[in-house]
């Protein structure tokens, strides 16, 4: 009986102090081991690459947010270098090492194999999760893990948009555009790759918006272009070759690769201020440079992805995340069909 009471004694002493250190202590959020009182979140950021275009500026916006929210916040970037060996290996090693947040532009998001193995790593820490940008083929992955959402475009409202910047301009100026004043628009698709949801998407509701509109199209070619400047310019120059003047309009996935077709067109003497060697050319993201192309007279318009308002989007839903709290708490933010994807809503940027 006295050997009961001793150990008894002992087991409430020590419950005491391990109250009493917490108290006294830095305490720490119920929510999760990692954070802790008066230190900023950690969040690991994977993106695809430091190069792309439009995920540079959701970088910069990111860093941004965390000078606005000092000590609040801490967010660490990692290039993937658009290998998903590189960036399998940088999620294994921040995973071991431990972090509050992930953020995850995945390289490999086409394979749901791989999507399917990166929610179940992230999943065994406990981590919550934030896909963005490249969505995956299906949702399963990102359901079978409550602390896992997706953030993304809808696909379809760019093409729309586009293909709505088309139509204008076919309709004001349709005499610079229908060079061969045959009523049909002939034009070139620049893909970003294939089996990605957003470049079939855009590339659907862009040309079957102008259709419904009443225009009839000819697709010349189709070439994809891996959503960058270089291979868009090369794919460019081969094409004008090979159709001249019958190309009227350039329809591109990217800005980059918008940017691309302007650079060999204007090798060729076109979209330099003269309208009558203009071909249209449209793209997505509304990047600085195609905004400077667009206000030269150079590029018809393209369509603003907005970084600034992603940016805020994985900042506001992680936090809510980590904190365990409703992920769209305090927000304006909506669930799509699927229950774990948002939708940030693109816009028109044309020439004023």
């Amino acid at each position: 009986m006295k050997m009961l009471k001793k150990i008894l004694t002992i087991s409430i002493v020590t419950v005491m102090m391990i109250v009493t250190l917490v108290d006294c202590g830095k305490k720490a959020v119920s929510t999760s081991l990692r954070i802790v009182e008066g230190q900023p979140v950690k969040v690991a950021v994977f993106l695809i690459d430091f190069t792309d275009k439009y995920i540079s500026l959701v970088r910069k916006n990111l860093e941004d947010i965390q000078k606005e929210n000092e000590g609040k916040v801490e967010f660490t970037f990692y290039d993937g270098k658009s290998d998903k060996d590189i960036q399998n290996e940088e999620i294994d090693k921040v995973l071991q090492e431990g972090t509050d947040l992930i953020l995850l532009n995945l390289i490999s998001y086409r394979d749901k194999e791989a999507v399917q193995t990166v929610i179940n790593k992230i999943k065994q820490t406990n981590t919550p999760v934030i896909l963005f940008n490249r969505e995956p083929l299906t949702t399963d992955a990102i359901k079978s893990y409550r602390k896992a959402l997706y953030i993304g475009t809808d696909a379809k409202q760019a093409g729309i948009l586009q293909g709505k910047m088309l139509i204008d301009a076919w309709n004001s100026n349709k005499d610079s555009i229908d060079k061969n004043r045959d009523n049909i628009m002939q034009y070139v698709m620049l893909e970003g790759e294939r089996n990605n949801i957003e470049a079939i998407e855009r590339t659907k509701y862009s040309v079957s918006t102008i259709q419904q509109a009443g225009i009839k199209t000819e697709e010349l070619a189709l070439r994809f272009a891996d959503w960058n400047t270089e291979p868009a310019q090369n794919a460019t120059e081969a094409l004008l070759l090979k159709y001249g003047d019958k190309i009227e309009v350039i329809i591109a996935n990217n800005d980059a690769m918008a940017i691309g077709a302007i650079q060999a067109l204007q090798k060729y003497g076109y979209n330099k201020g003269d309208k009558t060697k203009t071909i249209a050319v449209v793209g997505v993201d509304a990047i600085p440079e195609a905004q400077d192309l667009i206000r030269k007279g150079f590029m018809t318009g393209t369509v603003i992805q907005d970084a600034p308002a992603m940016a805020k989007a994985l900042y506001t839903v992680g936090m809510n995340l980590v904190y365990n709290k409703n992920p769209l708490d305090g927000t304006e933010y909506k669930f799509d069909e699927t229950g774990v994807a948002i939708r940030i809503p693109y816009k028109e940027y044309i020439s004023e």
